[in-house]
């Protein structure tokens, strides 16, 4: 039982950071049992980085550190605790780049709270998709989410209550448009992997990749509706994937969530798998295969598969501004007042 906060910390995911992955060990999927830090216990099930979002990582951070050194017994040492500790601190928003020498880049967005996307997360991860595709080096690309539930829930509600003005609102929803403009611009192929949920501009970003695998858990939801406007920015991207009938049965119907499988019958996803282990061996299994294969031709793909779409700047910063008018309306305000779970509902 005194192993318990080793197992929470692991739960954490591969974001704690090498030392920390090299201290712990390779142990996962463990209940917790114990109501204190003496029993290295806080929690009573695994957790995962939107967990601690919504607890509060700096109220726990006192008992993760003395549950630690009760559960080792005192082998860590000052500078190993400090690490980890300093690593569950820094559970918070990012992009990242990792880079293979065999041409794969796979990038990673997260955000607490269910991988909602705020200006600067979505400005990071436009910038590091263009850069991936300007970088000679790189050969095919994955774009996924941390975490296990949610892929993405779309608009940052915290920074959608907080536009006052026009301007701040179109800026805002012009952050969706580049993250689409530079997956549709960039030369390379783009997969993508879609863990758990995708919601409002979580679905636009699935929809905005060039080949999306999933897992079953991957429901799919337009709910912007629900507060006051529309997926304008996004909904280009969605119907060319599936359908203006299908996009428009997604819009109307703003408070369902379609299954993975309906996502796949209508050509969202590619492929459904029954589990994330499983999906992560398909992602890898289809970028291997493309990198065995002539680049110059995908580029040229790509291409061609985009070749409607050259409007897209002009039409996404119409959207934008749409969006951004509609965001000042009373009727919105007073929605996103009450409740910044409604997406996931």
């Amino acid at each position: 039982m005194a192993k318990g906060l080793i197992e929470i910390a692991l739960q954490l995911g591969s974001k704690l950071g090498a030392n920390t992955s090299k201290f712990l060990g390779t142990r996962s999927n463990v209940s917790f049992l114990g109501t204190g830090p003496k029993d290295g216990m806080l929690f009573q099930k695994p957790i995962n980085p939107e967990s601690f979002a919504t607890i509060g990582i700096e109220k726990v951070i006192p008992d993760i550190e003395s549950s630690l050194a009760y559960a080792t017994g005192g082998k860590l040492n000052d500078i190993e605790l400090s690490t980890l500790i300093k690593n569950l601190k820094t559970m918070e928003a990012y992009v990242t780049i990792d880079k293979q020498e065999n041409g794969l880049a796979t990038i990673e967005f997260f955000h607490p709270k269910h991988n909602s996307l705020p200006s600067d997360i979505l400005k990071k991860l436009a910038d590091t998709i263009t850069a991936a595709g300007e970088d000679e080096a790189v050969k095919v690309i994955i774009l996924k989410s941390g975490g296990d539930r949610t892929f993405c829930a779309g608009a940052s509600f915290d920074e959608l209550i907080s536009i006052n003005d026009f301007p701040t609102g179109k800026e805002f929803f012009m952050g969706f448009a580049r993250v689409i403009n530079a997956c549709r611009k960039c030369p390379k192929f783009i997969i993508g992997r879609v863990q758990g949920k995708a919601v409002g501009g979580g679905v636009g970003v699935a929809s905005a990749v060039d080949y999306c695998l999933a897992t079953k858990f991957a429901s799919v939801k337009l709910s912007e509706l629900n507060i006051g406007i529309g997926p304008f920015v996004v909904s280009p991207a969605v119907q060319r994937k599936i359908g203006l009938s299908a996009m428009s049965q997604m819009t109307i119907n703003a408070d369902q969530f379609y299954s993975a499988d309906w996502a796949e019958s209508k050509g969202l996803y590619a492929d459904v798998f029954e589990d994330a282990e499983s999906l992560d061996h398909g992602v890898q299994e289809l970028a291997n295969y493309l990198l065995s294969k002539n680049p110059e031709a995908q580029k040229e793909l790509k291409k061609v598969f985009w070749s409607d779409c050259e409007d897209w700047d002009q039409k996404l910063e119409q959207r934008a501004e749409l969006s951004g008018r509609l965001v000042l309306s009373e009727y919105t305000k007073s929605i996103l007042a009450i409740s910044d779970s409604i997406y996931l509902r």
